[in-house]
């Protein structure tokens, strides 16, 4: 498409040329083979192209660097914070960082920039955007669900942030002695350097240094958590009132940022964006300057080439820069749903993705420095032996180092979970939205600070169950069936979905239609084999590696597991429920018929805005009669 073309498209989308085209009963007809459209006059057996009504003015954002710093606050979030660093350190430290970078070029800034320019293109959120292909409406609504879940545990951590935040103002903070009910057993975590100084002498109090349990870690099970042994001793138990005022305060906070929808949530995207960034400068710093820090920031970036060739590690990149970016959640789709329809978004992609993975790398010289300095006050030079992988790693692993700064130990430990918690906010508000703009697409009349009042007293209720003694045994689980292993299946329908039956041409052709840009081949390949092999090779990998799940090696209950599948079963059974409905409804006589208009985009399926569609129409149109089909309908998809 010229600049003379497309500038009249352009007047045409701006209601500037007046055109008949709604007034002919045109009707539009995909195939997934050799045409992709063609317009015809319709007969009495065709279905009918409705005539094009006015559309609901859809809400965007009040300036476009808000839906990057949205982006921003949503893939920045705990998860390059704690699940980062211990990644990498699990799969060959600095030789993670190439499998790392090497699937972000891929596979996580491929998948970004289509779901973008799916959302942005058709105006819609998740649900309706799968109007491109009707049958596979499951997927969205099998990610509505799994992000529905992550939202519930993802304010658990929340509450756990805020709890630790407060006691960080405490004249002592509260991990760094023992408590009479603890035992022998605890170590005192300020004692823990004079234990180490004894050893030299005595060698008496380093076995106990060494195998005792830190008080930090006795804190946070103990004291925090309350947590059993097992789930079998005494069930799930009773909620602490502290940690539910601590998640009523998230959900409040939640609610205040979504009460008028992205003109409220895209103002606090600024902060929610930047402000992170100026703590971790802060605690960098501060990293840095501590004795042995550069011994732990080494042992984090020590390339281990051996492991290059191990099949997990490259699982272990996939599976991370999957959850990292947030992508094939349906968050992304709806955020970009609310841009300017011809905004450049390739440029935001390639930001969001490199600074996503800039901090990642960044927080771990951050963590890897205080572990660092805490293996050299405690005179270990193994650095694993200090790390505790997942919510450990932030509520134990760090507490403690940072209890070990010689001056003002609790501005930094206020300074980092403050942090946290604005890293987890950003992510939780764009999950949060994703939910509720399902439902205000499907009820546009609902005022939206009901729908965040609504989403949130609900997410509170949910999340009680995460308040009691055995609610990380629960979080464990959920995350486990609910997210991870929902999400790997959903994204390659998704992929295969996209990429085949609506096919990389016809998305190539959207794009150069909305943005007047051709997309390159590096695009094209990664959409239709690249991404959707290596997320396969990912599912395939770990069914063959697949054991019963355990939370800190202690099984589960057979009826905790018969929960997970059937959490994981409600997910995965969206994909077949919604493909016999579409099926069942359409019009055809014949089961071919049906699927094969099932498998179509249906007849409104393009721009929002009515002048757009009419003009994307005539697009379609003009595509269908001047291109010639390339080799077969593979090399065209990819090629043509």
């Amino acid at each position: 498409m010229d600049a003379t073309q497309y500038g009249k498209l352009n007047r045409l989308m701006n209601g500037n040329i007046s055109t008949n085209l709604s007034n002919e009963k045109d009707c539009v007809v995909y195939a997934t083979t050799t045409e992709l459209l063609t317009m015809d006059a319709c007969s009495e057996e065709v279905q009918e192209q409705p005539e094009v009504e006015p559309t609901a003015t859809r809400d965007q954002w009040g300036k476009g660097v808000e839906f990057l710093f949205s982006c921003i606050a949503l893939s920045v979030g705990l998860g390059n914070v704690w699940r980062f660093p211990f990644i990498a350190l699990e799969n060959g430290g600095g030789a993670f960082l190439i499998p790392y970078l090497v699937v972000l070029l891929l596979v996580g800034r491929p998948i970004y920039y289509m779901e973008v320019i799916i959302g942005q293109f058709s105006s819609r959120g998740c649900i309706r955007a799968f109007d491109m292909v009707p049958i596979m409406k499951g997927v969205a609504y099998g990610q509505v669900y799994s992000t529905a879940l992550a939202t519930t545990y993802y304010a658990c951590i929340m509450a756990l942030t805020i709890r630790y935040l407060v006691v960080s103002f405490s004249e002592v903070l509260p991990w760094t002695y023992c408590l009479v009910e603890w035992g022998s057993q605890c170590v005192a975590t300020g004692a823990t350097v004079i234990n180490s100084t004894v050893t030299n002498s005595t060698g008496s109090n380093a076995t106990r240094a060494v195998q005792g349990i830190s008080s930090a870690e006795l804190y946070f099970t103990r004291t925090v958590l309350r947590e059993p042994e097992s789930l079998e001793e005494g069930g799930l138990g009773t909620p602490s009132w502290e940690m539910v005022m601590c998640l009523l305060v998230t959900w409040i906070i939640i609610a205040i940022t979504l009460f008028k929808g992205i003109r409220s949530s895209g103002k606090a995207s600024y902060f929610l964006a930047l402000f992170p960034y100026v703590i971790m400068l802060i605690l960098l710093v501060r990293a840095v300057t501590l004795p042995g820090a550069w011994q732990g920031i080494a042992y984090f970036v020590k390339p281990q080439w051996d492991q290059l060739l191990n099949p997990h590690v490259w699982y272990a990149a996939i599976t991370q820069m999957f959850f990292s970016l947030a992508i094939c959640f349906g968050t992304l789709i709806m955020y970009a749903s609310f841009n300017d329809f011809h905004k450049h978004v390739h440029k935001d992609v390639i930001i969001i993705t490199s600074i996503d993975s800039f901090t990642s790398i960044l927080a771990g010289c951050i963590i890897f420095g205080i572990l660092g300095n805490l293996a050299h006050e405690t005179n270990t030079t193994d650095i694993s032996t200090v790390v505790k992988g997942g919510a450990g790693l932030a509520f134990i692993s760090y507490p403690e180092a940072i209890a070990k700064f010689r001056y003002l130990p609790q501005l930094f430990a206020a300074l980092f979970f403050f942090m946290l918690l604005v890293l987890g906010i950003g992510s939780n508000i764009g999950m949060a939205s994703s939910v509720i703009n399902v439902v205000k697409d499907r009820f546009p009349q609902l005022p939206h600070w009901k729908l965040a009042i609504g989403a949130s007293v609900l997410g509170f209720l949910c999340g009680l169950v995460y308040m009691t003694p055995g609610g990380q045994f629960v979080l464990n689980l959920v995350d486990f069936y609910g997210c991870t292993f929902i999400a790997l299946v959903l994204a390659i329908a998704e992929l295969l979905a996209v990429g085949w039956i609506y096919g990389v041409k016809r998305l190539c052709s959207d794009i150069e239609f909305m943005l007047n840009v051709k997309t390159s081949f590096y695009w094209r390949i990664c959409w239709a084999i690249v991404a959707p092999g290596l997320m396969f090779l990912v599912l395939v990998y770990m069914l063959f590696s697949y054991e019963p799940l355990t939370y800190k090696n202690v099984p589960y209950p057979q009826a905790a597991y018969l929960a997970g599948w059937l959490i994981w079963g409600l997910g995965v059974a969206q994909l077949p429920f919604w493909a016999i409905y579409t099926i069942y409804q359409q019009p055809g006589h014949s089961f071919s018929q049906k699927l094969k208009l099932a498998l179509q985009p249906t007849a409104d399926w393009g721009p929002r805005q009515p002048q757009q569609l009419q003009a994307y129409l005539l697009h379609r149109k003009k595509e269908t009669d001047s291109k010639v089909q390339r080799g077969g309908y593979f090399m065209d998809n990819i090629f043509g």
